[in-house]
């Protein structure tokens, strides 16, 4: 069943912010300047561990360990697990979990507060409990082992485990209230309350005795601007050691610019979301030639340039470059055809074309993309009539009412198959009609257990070929620092991973 109407509000929220992950470990060598300050464009507001999203995780990983780590690469690590693994039929997934380790109220670290925060988790509205939807009852074996039983395999459940879904509060914090202001973890970091301005900046000092490796800030400290010019700015003056800049025209202010050092990356994924191929309120979009055609009519290419000055690639795929599922072709697979788009229509019976209604979020659709969307799908018939709708009223009015068949979206493009499978393909946020068809339904078994790669490839080509959605492009985000700091991008996330700050070298 699709998740609570708060969960897909929170969930498709976060999903349009726009990313971030987990990695611990660091730098043996400390540097000559002890502190690091980041200028972020997040906004943080509850350290509560429902309330934490991927774009939000690095905040949380300064106070919080997860039960899991993930490496730069996307492998996953032990942290506060050190060891895991399934039962036969993959429905129960015991944890084996760290000894020694005690919260900063100094109560001991075992599987109680692991259940205690899984169960908080799990009961929550944040985007977190959708993600954890697939587990069934958290069980306490002993001091150092839990169960996590499943009603079905959930190959998405340990990655989950490696971010937001994976910190771990003190217990006597939960249901977590108090830690909307007061966090209480077993992280290497306690949060500066005197130094601290909420909404503003927040600072974090080293946790005397934290248990794991020793990362090499004394003082980490986070600083939320309004928008990417003033980072730029911050990052001249010398306030900031490091950012992350997704806007290409803010990229290119720094990006030839000797004083910085920089690391591109191919992050997230913009496009057009289509949520009605049922057709329920545009009957048109049932027939997959209609969405077919549309995918044909956009020139992503021109998209890319004007939007993004050419900063990304084009895709007519959701599955991203690191996924099994992904295969380079479909890039390309619908290259700019309207001949071929009115032939579809025309054989839809639809030659004269239909009105497709669109919500407009001026935080994701700007003038320039809503002039460039309506011509190309203007010029094979199909008249997109947008309708100005502020964030907030636009997920109400798509996931609760479903009042319009989609929405165009920035997406975290995931380095994990099932995560892209149960984000996009399974009814829940962004599939809230909960749709399917008969070749996904085929291969789903096959996908929860022990999947091939040829399985997922299977799906991805389907879902192009089927024109499930209308992908434009991935955008290239550049890491900038001031040169006193390397950064290592965390794979299928956009923020880097806490963990992914060293000293140059």
């Amino acid at each position: 069943m699709p998740p609570a109407p708060a969960r897909l509000l929170a969930l498709l929220a976060a999903a349009t912010v726009l990313a971030g992950c987990a990695v611990p470990g660091g730098a043996a060598s400390a540097p000559a300047d002890p502190s690091l300050d980041l200028a972020t464009t997040t906004l943080l507001t509850s350290f509560d561990t429902e309330d934490a999203t991927v774009a939000t995780l690095p905040y949380f990983q300064a106070v919080y360990d997860t039960l899991i780590r993930r490496e730069p690469d996307g492998t996953l690590s032990p942290m506060l697990a050190t060891g895991w693994a399934y039962d036969a039929a993959r429905t129960a997934l015991t944890l084996t979990l760290r000894t020694g380790v005690r919260f900063d109220d100094g109560t001991p670290f075992d599987a109680s507060a692991v259940k205690a925060n899984l169960d908080h988790l799990r009961r929550g509205d944040g985007a977190v409990a959708t993600v954890l939807a697939g587990v069934e009852a958290v069980e306490v074996v002993d001091a150092r082992r839990v169960r996590l039983v499943l009603p079905e395999p959930d190959p998405g459940l340990l990655p989950s485990l490696s971010g937001p879904a994976g910190l771990v509060a003190a217990p006597s914090g939960l249901p977590g209230e108090g830690l909307r202001i007061d966090p209480s973890g077993t992280g290497p970091y306690e949060l500066d309350r005197a130094r601290t301005v909420a909404g503003y900046t927040w600072v974090f000092t080293r946790a005397a005795d934290y248990w794991g490796a020793r990362l090499p800030y004394d003082t980490i400290t986070f600083g939320y601007l309004p928008d990417e010019s003033a980072i730029v700015n911050g990052l001249t003056a010398g306030r900031f050691d490091a950012a992350l800049l997704r806007d290409p025209a803010q990229q290119a202010a720094v990006r030839n610019d000797p004083r910085f050092s920089t690391v591109e990356q191919v992050a997230d994924l913009q496009g057009l979301l289509l949520f009605d191929r049922a057709g329920t309120v545009t009957p048109e979009l049932k027939d997959p030639r209609v969405r077919r055609a549309l995918n044909y009519a956009v020139d992503r290419p021109t998209l890319l340039s004007k939007l993004r000055q050419g900063r990304g690639q084009v895709t007519g795929q959701v599955f991203g470059p690191r996924t099994a599922g992904y295969r380079p072709e479909l890039d390309t697979y619908y290259a700019l055809n309207r001949a071929r788009a009115r032939e579809l229509l025309a054989e839809a019976g639809l030659a004269n074309g239909f009105t497709l209604r669109l919500p407009r979020d001026p935080a994701v659709v700007s003038p320039t993309l809503a002039a460039l969307l309506r011509a190309d799908l203007g010029a094979v018939g199909v008249e997109v009539v947008w309708e100005p709708l502020d964030h907030g009223s636009a997920l109400r009015r798509i996931l609760l009412e479903q009042a319009y068949p989609g929405l165009v979206m920035n997406l975290r493009q995931s380095a994990d198959d099932w995560a892209v499978l149960r984000d996009l393909v399974l009814p829940g946020t962004l599939n809230p009609s909960g749709y399917t068809d008969a070749t996904v339904s085929r291969l789903l078994p096959k996908l929860r257990d022990r999947p091939a790669e040829a399985d997922f490839e299977a799906l991805n080509r389907h879902l192009v070929e089927d024109g499930w959605f209308v992908p434009f492009f991935r955008m290239t985000y550049l890491h900038v620092s001031d040169g006193s700091v390397t950064i290592s991008p965390q794979d299928g996330m956009a923020t880097p991973s806490l963990y992914g700050y060293a000293p140059a070298r």
